[in-house]
């Protein structure tokens, strides 16, 4: 056939693939729209007032920038501990969540003992096991350790989880073993080969978890809520619902708290994000 003949058919499936990456992209724009305005909702409705907000709900775009909101949330609460309650809780759970799962997969993927693939699939199990179930035995453990309201009360009993321990060993089983005779050769122990070369190779999986552990602990409402009894320990998500209940509804200054809450997730997204989007595509089931 000649070049003639074939031009016309390839510039036409060249017009089909460019509309149809036209629509994908036109598709994706749309999702990420709906998925990102409650967020800008949420932002323009804390430079609103409060009588803005009832006499014209439905308006997106307030009349103007109203930084009462931001003033008055310090004022009516105690922000500053809610907001150093929330970094102690989510960070302290995160980094000793790390260790702890770290060292139970590689555990699990690199060190040959009986029954290795039955605690594995005992892990995978909890992970069916709704939350609100274990909760009361867990308050019970907490209550006779007297470390209710209390910081040991609200991270230990978040020290580890099945689902990071999942994810880390579906990494460390994705490592050669060459690396670890090498190492066993040259006289390195288990606890040297797990520091020393398992971490700086799982650094992709270990800020992925670590995003997934401090947003988890972090907007965590339940759990604060139980262990703890006094404003002064309390997270902001617990904070900020119990304001909302005790006094007056004022969603400006709620949407301002929410706001100021988001900040640490989006920041912590951010830098973790190039090691994020490497740990999603290395940590497949295997």
């Amino acid at each position: 056939m000649s070049t003639e003949r074939l031009s016309p058919a390839l510039a036409e499936r060249g017009g089909v693939e460019r509309a149809l990456a036209a629509a994908a992209m036109a598709l994706v724009v749309l999702l990420g729209a709906f998925m990102i305005f409650p967020f800008v909702w949420m932002l323009l409705t804390s430079f609103r007032t409060q009588q803005e907000i009832f006499s014209n709900p439905g308006n997106l775009i307030p009349a103007a920038l109203n930084w009462s909101a931001y003033v008055e949330i310090w004022s009516e609460l105690p922000f500053a501990r809610l907001f150093l309650n929330s970094v102690i809780f989510a960070g302290g759970t995160t980094l000793i969540s790390l260790l702890f799962d770290s060292l139970a997969a590689y555990g699990l993927a690199r060190l040959t003992f009986p029954g290795r693939t039955l605690a594995f699939y005992v892990v995978l199990a909890t992970l069916m096991v709704p939350y609100q179930i274990t909760l009361i035995p867990v308050f019970q453990t907490v209550f006779d350790l007297h470390w209710l309201d209390t910081y040991q009360g609200l991270i230990v009993p978040r020290a580890t989880s099945a689902f990071g321990i999942f994810l880390l060993r579906q990494f460390f089983v994705t490592v050669p073993r060459d690396l670890d005779a090498a190492a066993r050769i040259d006289g390195a122990g288990e606890f040297r080969i797990y520091w020393s070369i398992m971490l700086p190779l799982a650094r992709p999986a270990l800020a992925t978890l670590a995003v997934f552990h401090f947003m988890y602990n972090w907007n965590d409402f339940l759990w604060p809520l139980v262990i703890t009894s006094s404003i002064d320990m309390r997270t902001l998500p617990a904070g900020l619902t119990l304001f909302g209940g005790q006094f007056v509804v004022e969603y400006a200054v709620l949407m301002a708290g929410a706001t100021i809450s988001l900040a640490p997730l989006a920041i912590a997204f951010l830098f973790a994000q190039r090691y994020f989007v490497q740990g999603i595509a290395t940590t497949g089931i295997k």
